[in-house]
């Protein structure tokens, strides 16, 4: 079994993808690979490994000659594979979106818990926690949406043409993007003469925690006055609408 370990690590495909198209799990595929001879695998297993590699025995190990084409044909059966085997489980608990939002979540879902199986650093913990604030706030800042965008086309995933948002304002963003990642590519910026523009930017931060601190702080105190002035001690389903009319007309005697 050394020779195919060799082959997999040559083809890139890790060991989670694998068990996914297998459809075992982790340590059961790592039991496998340890048996000597894949004749001693259950048949379907087999049959599975040796369809994704196109082959049709272990012994044409041998003539498997690894290049680009091979690469792709490989990757190509293994995500269709992988995905087929985990749509069943993720596809479940998404019958109200359309085919097309379905297999973008599931892609997404499935992608996701790879990466964070196959690594399990503070770093890609974190990164991913950045992520989902991310995707928490697009819809109220546009720009996010701008960056992603930016992302996709500078990747080679998007025509860098394409503008599926407000196209002005995208192609500034984007141009601006550019430059920025430019000087910073090209070693035109340093930690000391950006330390004015970092503190700045820790400042813009910290005023609007304040901001949104001290607006909370108003709202909770003028739910309260308006719980009084009702006679009620706190806000449920009955008297919502007109706890919410009376804090409308107490914040509007302050205009």
């Amino acid at each position: 079994m050394k020779e195919l370990n060799n082959i997999l690590t040559e083809l890139g495909i890790s060991k989670v993808r694998l068990a996914k198209y297998l459809g075992v799990s982790r340590q059961m595929l790592y039991n496998y690979l340890s048996i000597e001879k894949i004749e001693d695998w259950p048949k379907e297993k087999a049959a599975k490994l040796l369809s994704l590699l196109n082959i049709s025995e272990i012994e044409d190990l041998k003539k498997i000659k690894i290049t680009g084409e091979y690469i792709i044909e490989v990757e190509n059966r293994l995500n269709d594979g992988v995905k087929d085997t985990s749509n069943k489980d993720v596809l479940a608990d998404l019958k109200g979106f359309n085919k097309k939002e379905q297999e973008l979540l599931s892609d997404i879902i499935n992608l996701l818990k790879e990466k964070l199986s196959n690594d399990k650093t503070r770093e890609t913990y974190n990164s991913y926690v950045y992520l989902y604030h991310f995707i928490q706030s697009m819809e109220a800042n546009d720009e996010l949406k701008y960056i992603l965008a930016y992302m996709s086309k500078s990747l080679g995933f998007t025509d860098p043409m394409e503008f599926n948002f407000n196209k002005e304002k995208q192609f500034i963003f984007e141009s601006i993007l550019f430059s920025a990642i430019t000087l910073y590519s090209n070693g035109g910026a340093s930690k000391n003469r950006l330390g004015d523009s970092h503190k700045r930017f820790v400042q813009n931060i910290e005023q609007k925690k304040e901001e949104k601190l001290s607006r909370t702080q108003e709202l909770n105190t003028v739910k309260i006055q308006a719980l009084k002035e009702l006679g009620y001690t706190e806000i449920n389903e009955d008297n919502a609408k007109e706890v919410f009319e009376k804090i409308a007309e107490i914040q509007s005697r302050k205009v």
